[in-house]
């Protein structure tokens, strides 16, 4: 009883410890557009004089909107550069939209002046994008000045160079009445001036190439050539998709996520608790250090949080706990056998390994997928959905076990193995063989009606199909291009009114419907401008002191969206297909794949029939359900083939023994099914129903999905797997049973052997 006090007040003050640390954590993290409000705006680059756009003139029209951005006082903007010909930007916090939209947008402006700031030359006497680092006589580095309009660089420079004051001043967007030498004189040269970039002095006219020198280092001069080069390029930037979010939009979105996540991790723990006792408090408890360590690990790589990142926290919790779930059912069964509680302890943890291990390498594998594929709006959800994975391993397997096995140690609970985990004494079989327990679910036979189990499937599938041949998928923005305008007012919003008021701003709408009582959204076929944009946010706003959302997609970004979707779908399914057959069989892979299908057919016909929106982050849900069922799926299969390799090892099965197994494998793991949905459930209808509206349809696809995933997994998997090994029987057991029971161990001289 010491033991156990001593260890479990330690547990507590680590909880403590890392509550503690917990808010400060949360206040450093940097949050997305849809969490704080914000600008958003993908550009197109594309030369002015039709030659070809370089890497080169790409990275300095890069650096030159960084710099712009200083001007604007953002913190941590997110700027990326996309292909071979895009930049995306992202201005979280941002209270000036306009203002960042203009001064982005705008062609770069180089310029030379005297220290009066009067124009002498511009960026035309430069050859553009030549502008390059050198070193002096010295070896220190300098900047080298290509001229191409060599009898203006004379002429100027032999003005100059009799001036009181005989410095060129080098601007990058200098604006009349607003930038002067006088005030930047300071700073002009420092990487913290955003316009000036070099005051340098003239003793002499020039009538070729010039070397710029100023005791720089080598990262001052390569960003001055960036800066120059940016200012003398002949390029444009094209926007070609945009999205705006209130700041109290974001807020009230990550409130209401973060209640309903909360309520969600709550029922889970609740749940855990109840089924399985002291050992499922502790698994509960762990959520805690889980969720620090997550957002520890996204913070140290720089991660942005977004809606879809959080709900993929939120899932990812429900999901982990899969893995306490598998452990803790596997000791269950070897109690039940009649071990002690020591030696169950470490048989159901080395028993659950394996299985744990292949469900979470699924995963982590449509994660890295979705990375790569996904739309930048979901990268926030497989970045997370990658660090769950990792998290999962080293907490819900290793820590949950060291501190469970703690308390094992402690003999605490030898004789209360019920409070442990939930074992009563009259369901110990006393040593017999029975280490696993059917009971529960011995009387159903899932293989008797067998080829009924398509019918329903097929009834949904049928209809959905009817639906997409008549109208189609109800297609958002990313997929179908045009533009999204989101209002929200305090008070309750008329329609009726909207609808005036679209007239009156001459756009058409497409499609018009209630959010809520204080929200509604608008659907438009057109693309609007930024000017459009503009006045629509500015009408709403100064109307009906709304929060306004607009977002608009190009048909350029609309297709490569679509095909990016497609092809992660496809390298998701190819994938999973790969990792089955070579972890089982390819009967094993087969199965699995059709039940995938399956599960994504579903989602997308339950999607049409009730006129769900198809985005981006719809992508997203359909790559998490494939991890989700996969993982269900390959529970049944472990068991299958553990059932073969205990009971059926070395011999040819009939029909009836292939029955036996799929019935023996369903009736045995079906707890587990029931207990894991369960607690992916908890934190889906929450977030329905409490999270936010633009996650919502990501939280129906996933419940419809867990559905779906459920049903192949009990109804069709095996199914399909006994057809296709009934037609193996009549060959030789040797020829056909080859199995892979765990993860072996290997040896490398000098770290392990």
């Amino acid at each position: 009883m010491k033991k156990f006090i001593i260890r479990f007040s330690l547990l507590l003050g680590v909880i403590g410890i890392i509550l503690l640390f917990f808010i400060p954590l949360m206040k450093d993290i940097k949050y997305g557009l849809d969490l704080q409000g914000g600008f958003e705006v993908l550009y197109e680059v594309s030369p002015l004089e039709g030659d070809n756009l370089t890497r080169d003139m790409l990275t300095a029209t890069y650096k030159t909107i960084s710099k712009r951005i200083d001007v604007l006082g953002v913190m941590e903007p997110d700027i990326i550069i996309e292909g071979d010909n895009r930049i995306r930007v992202r201005l979280a916090g941002v209270t000036n939209r306009e203002e960042a939209r203009d001064v982005l947008s705008k062609a770069a402006s180089l310029s030379f002046r005297d220290t009066k700031d009067n124009l002498l030359m511009t960026s035309s006497v430069l050859k553009a994008g030549s502008v390059k680092t050198t070193a002096d006589d010295r070896g220190t580095p300098a900047v080298l000045l290509p001229i191409k309009d060599v009898d203006k660089f004379y002429n100027v420079t032999n003005k100059v160079k009799d001036y009181e004051d005989n410095r060129i001043v080098i601007w990058l967007d200098f604006e009349e009445g607003i930038d002067s030498f006088v005030n930047e004189e300071s700073n002009c040269g420092s990487l913290s001036s955003s316009k000036c970039l070099s005051a340098a002095t003239v003793s002499q006219a020039f009538a070729s190439d010039v070397i710029i020198q100023g005791n720089f280092t080598k990262e001052e001069a390569t960003a001055l050539v960036d800066l120059i080069n940016s200012g003398s390029l002949p390029t444009k930037l094209t926007e070609i998709s945009s999205k705006m979010v209130d700041a109290t939009f974001g807020k009230n979105s990550l409130n209401s996520t973060l209640l309903a996540g909360s309520i969600g991790v709550l029922a889970i723990v609740l749940f855990l608790t109840l089924v399985y006792r002291f050992s499922g408090f502790i698994a509960g408890l762990s959520i805690i250090i889980y969720t620090f360590l997550t957002f520890l690990i996204f913070w140290l790589i720089g991660g942005v949080l977004t809606l879809p990142g959080i709900a993929s926290l939120i899932l990812g919790i429900g999901m982990a706990v899969d893995a306490n779930i598998l452990s803790f059912e596997r000791i269950k069964e070897e109690l039940w056998a009649g071990k002690s509680l020591k030696e169950a302890f470490k048989l159901g943890n080395q028993r659950s390994l394996s299985t744990i291990m292949d469900a979470n390498i699924t995963t982590l594998l449509v994660g890295i997928i979705l990375f790569f594929l996904g739309e930048s709006s979901t990268k926030g959800f497989a970045t997370m959905l990658i660090i769950n994975i990792f998290v999962t391993i080293i907490v819900m397997v290793f820590v949950v076990k060291y501190i469970v096995g703690l308390f094992v140690d402690s003999n605490f609970f030898d004789k209360r193995l019920n409070l442990f985990v939930g074992v009563k004494e009259k369901d110990i079989s006393k040593g017999k063989d029975k280490s696993i327990k059917l009971e529960p679910y011995k009387k159903i036979d899932f293989m008797k009606y067998r080829k009924y189990h398509v019918i329903l499937p097929l009834i949904i599938l049928i209809i959905g199909g009817l639906c997409i041949f008549k109208d189609g998928l109800n297609l958002g923005i990313d997929y179908r291009g045009g533009s999204d305008i989101t209002v929200t007012t305090k008070e309750q919003i008329n329609i009726n009114e909207i609808k005036k008021d679209v007239n009156e701003l001459n756009i058409e709408a497409t499609d018009m419907d209630y959010i809520n009582n204080n929200s509604l959204y608008i659907k438009l076929d057109d693309v609007l401008t930024k000017e459009e944009s503009e006045t629509v946010n500015d009408y709403f706003t100064s109307k009906y002191d709304a929060d306004v959302e607009i977002g608009v997609v190009s048909n350029i970004v609309k297709k490569e969206l679509t095909k990016n979707a497609f092809f992660a779908v496809m390298l998701s399914l190819v994938g999973m297909i790969i990792y089955v057959s070579f972890r089982f069989k390819f009967s094993y892979a087969v199965s699995s794949m059709t039940a995938l299908i399956h599960d994504v057919l579903i989602v997308i016909a339950c999607f049409a029939i009730f006129k769900l929106e198809v985005s981006s982050i719809f992508i997203a849900s359909i790559l998490t359900i494939i991890g989700y069922s996969i993982n269900d799926t390959i529970v049944i299969f472990d068991r299958i083939r553990e059932i073969i390799k205990t009971k059926h090892k070395g011999i040819v099965p009939d029909k009836e023994v292939l029955k036996g197994i799929v019935n023996d494998s369903l009736r045995s793991t079906l707890t587990r099914t029931i207990f894991t949905t369960t607690t992916v459930l908890f934190p889906i209808i929450s977030l329905i129903f409490l999270g936010a509206y633009e996650i919502n349809n990501f939280n129906i696809a996933i419940l419809i999905g867990l559905i779906a995933g459920v049903y192949s997994t009990v109804f069709l998997a095996p199914q399909l797997w006994y057809t296709m090994e009934l037609k193996n029987v009549g060959k030789k057991a040797e020829d056909k049973k080859i199995y892979k029971d765990e993860f072996e161990e290997i040896n490398i001289k000098g770290i392990n052997s």
